[in-house]
């Protein structure tokens, strides 16, 4: 059975830091793109972030620069490092797990807040 089990987020002040993980289980991480979503109130879901099985990157423009994603594959789990947080990247965080154009998995989220 497939799962991703998004944790790290929380309420941080802007300017802040967070480094969410997304664990992966049920199938062969390494063979598969990865990327982390997130959703705001009133808003639809927007990429954030995504790394290929071989590892390369890319970003949403709104978080080039301040986010980072990386992959462990001995330890099948995804890394999205989030420095310099504002208000507006206040969402909820999914993880996804890329299958087809048309399909994948995704994570439960885990609520990112930055607020002072």
């Amino acid at each position: 059975q497939v799962q991703l089990v998004e944790s790290g987020g929380g309420l941080v002040q802007p300017g802040g830091s967070l480094r969410l993980s997304c664990a992966a289980s049920g199938f062969t991480f390494s063979n598969y793109r990865m990327s982390w979503y997130r959703q705001a109130p009133g808003k639809e879901r927007e990429l954030v972030a995504a790394i290929s099985s071989a590892g390369s990157t890319n970003y949403a423009d709104s978080v080039k620069g301040r986010f980072t994603i990386a992959r462990d594959n001995a330890k099948n789990t995804v890394y999205l490092q989030m420095n310099s947080l504002k208000p507006e990247d206040t969402a909820v965080y999914y993880c996804y797990r890329r299958i087809s154009t048309m399909s994948g998995s995704w994570g439960q989220g885990t609520q990112v807040t930055v607020s002072s």
